[in-house]
């Protein structure tokens, strides 16, 4: 099992500095999620051939790994010329990906849940184009349902995977998404069985509660979706039950901890973050 670090909330500092950031940290992995420096959101990577070299060194000086790297593109957009743009942008991404030697890729479907058969479909699409670049490169793609995305349900997004029927393709869950996936993750994780390959932990508060008036969002009846990536027990996310389901299904994929509240405090949140899921881990009889 690896336990890594998404640095988001370090992302002022330059992308060849942080793998020693995260070894001091007490980290041995990390995930790269989107940067302006490297695969920005919903853009065409920047960094270079010579960039990708220079962070491969810095990260074997530093004895860092990187677990995954998560890239986000409108790959399932209803609109086409930003899908055939997402696509380009993928292979090139999956190319950086496997020049750093990372063979796991996480992203989220995407797409718009007011237009999900349509998004659907050119969520396939774009599989059809990416599969042969996945599989030339030996990358494993890893997806999770986000919020806003055409699939946002737990079980049904497992379903959806499964149905990919492809030996690189598994699946996330997100904590901090717990309760747009149904807010049930022992139903969730109990589902996906082998296809659980990565878990993303961060506390969330539930929106469903108090007749969903937990948080209120104006003008009533907006559809806007609204969760946090809050240190653990700030927020509502049931960690026991979680991390005791982990356990009953042997879980020994990757654990990411990807809190983005506390920017002023990043270095604290980041030490507590790492100290918490050990000591959970640690309680369920999980080593990492």
């Amino acid at each position: 099992m690896k336990l890594s670090l998404d640095p988001y909330m370090f992302r002022g500092t330059p992308l060849p500095e942080l793998p020693a950031l995260v070894a001091e940290l007490g980290y041995a992995w990390m995930e790269l999620s989107p940067r302006d420096d490297f695969l920005p959101f919903f853009n065409h990577p920047r960094v270079n051939d010579a960039g990708g070299a220079a962070l491969k060194r810095e990260l074997a000086a530093a004895g860092v790994g990187v677990s995954s790297v998560l890239p986000l593109y409108k790959w399932s957009g209803p609109d086409e010329d930003e899908r055939q743009a997402a696509v380009r942008y993928w292979k090139r991404a999956i190319r950086i990906t496997a020049d750093l030697g990372v063979d796991v890729m996480n992203s989220e479907f995407n797409g718009r849940p007011e237009q999900a058969a349509r998004s659907e479909a050119q969520f396939w699409r774009s599989l059809e184009e990416l599969l042969p670049v996945f599989e030339a490169e030996g990358v494993r793609l890893v997806l999770e349902p986000h919020p806003d995305d055409f699939e946002e349900d737990g079980k049904a997004a497992v379903d959806l995977i499964r149905g990919i029927n492809h030996p690189l393709v598994s699946f996330l869950y997100c904590a901090p998404h717990t309760f747009h996936m149904g807010n049930d993750a022992p139903g969730i994780i109990s589902h996906a069985g082998d296809l659980l390959t990565n878990v993303h932990v961060a506390d969330s508060f539930d929106h469903t509660g108090s007749s969903g008036l937990r948080y209120i969002v104006n003008p009533p009846g907006s559809t806007v979706r609204v969760h946090q990536h809050l240190d653990i027990g700030q927020g509502e996310v049931d960690f026991d039950e979680l991390f005791a389901e982990l356990a009953a299904a042997g879980f020994d994929g990757t654990i990411t901890t990807c809190v983005f509240a506390w920017e002023e405090r990043a270095r604290e949140s980041s030490t507590f973050m790492r100290e918490k899921i050990t000591e959970l881990l640690t309680k369920q009889g999980m080593q990492l």
